[in-house]
């Protein structure tokens, strides 16, 4: 990889201070086992927003994978499928999502609010259409967060590389050096909704049919509003610290969040899930389930389609052998163990 891509998946906003918070608070967790539990060998499958999966995850939508690998998307996908667990496919994916749906496996398309309302409209219709079994809107990016790395590596997208699912006059902003430093700030700030409100969920849930996953929610007040506006889920999250530096470890927040919606939609986490053992970690703070980020992407640039493949079979025998250790059968029981978040 070059310097540039490699900071563009690894870095974080500003200081990089939430960044750093993520992984530190995940270590900070910890699980008290059960014993004498028997029983045959832990089933980690769950059912997520709908869907079935063998895992309590989803891959995360990632933008530009093509970066990583010549195939991008599609081999991230392909593994997904092959894992049995959803691939959320990034508005700004470098792949169609008419392509994507040809690779099998349960898919979800996540939403980037354009600018353009009819481009909106049209991006939902093309998810449903593509046979996305649920759509995840993404409310943490008004602006994009000031990522310092891309800014002092003046990164800017290759020719060949851009936003499929976009219109190529609204992606052209990515492919010119900006004043800023980052051709990416000026494409997203360019293309995307800056004063989204409530109201535009609404008018999303009233035309679609299919469950919305909201995004980037780190106040329970916001998990409960969410829910009461009818989303079937949402993401506890801080963009993996790439938004807002300075804001909570996502999974400092996540307890306050399922206690804000007591069951009236599910609740996942991400932003620093690094093991198997981390998603447990969720699951015993009270998650349904967890997105795995650049993990996938490290995977993807080692080895295409089988480093995808490889990352989530390791995710998936921590999984099962944390959950064997700390004595639960299923996500249900992993659900009801005692989590302790200790000190900073």
């Amino acid at each position: 990889m070059s310097a540039p891509v490699r900071d563009f998946v690894a870095g974080g906003s500003e200081a990089e201070t939430t960044l750093a918070a993520n992984r530190a608070a995940f270590d900070r967790v910890t699980v008290v086992p059960r014993v004498l539990t028997g029983g045959p060998a832990p089933d980690p499958g769950a059912t997520l927003a709908g869907t079935r999966s063998a895992l309590p995850l989803a891959v995360a939508p990632m933008a530009y994978q093509r970066l990583l690998h010549p195939e991008g998307e599609l081999a991230t996908a392909r593994a997904a499928a092959a894992a049995g667990v959803p691939f959320v496919i990034s508005t700004l994916s470098s792949v169609t999502v008419e392509e994507l749906s040809a690779a099998g496996g349960e898919q979800w398309f996540q939403l980037y609010w354009l600018r353009d309302d009819l481009a909106t409209v049209e991006l939902v219709r093309r998810a449903e259409d593509a046979g996305c079994r649920a759509l995840m809107v993404t409310v943490d990016v008004p602006v994009m967060g000031r990522r310092l790395r891309d800014v002092r590596n003046g990164f800017v997208l290759p020719p060949e590389i851009r936003a499929a699912n976009v219109a190529a006059g609204a992606t052209s902003a990515a492919h010119t050096p900006a004043d800023s430093g980052s051709a990416l700030i000026a494409h997203t700030n360019g293309a995307f909704h800056p004063a989204l409100t409530w109201a535009h969920l609404e008018t999303l849930r009233s035309r679609t049919a299919l469950p919305i996953v909201v995004k980037g929610v780190l106040d329970p007040a916001d998990a409960r509003r969410a829910a009461g506006i009818g989303a079937s889920a949402v993401v506890v999250s801080n963009h993996g610290g790439r938004q807002f530096d300075g804001a909570p470890a996502a999974v400092t927040m996540l307890p306050a969040a399922v206690e804000a919606v007591r069951g009236t939609c599910e609740v996942f986490v991400d932003s620093g899930v690094r093991s198997g053992t981390d998603v447990l970690r969720a699951l015993a703070l009270g998650a349904d389930g967890v997105l795995i980020g650049r993990p996938v992407l490290w995977g993807l640039a080692a080895g295409g389609e089988a480093g995808v493949a490889g990352v989530l079979s390791v995710l998936d025998g921590e999984l099962r052998a944390a959950m064997r250790l700390a004595g639960c059968a299923d996500v249900a029981a992993a659900r009801k163990l005692t989590a302790i978040m200790g000190r900073p």
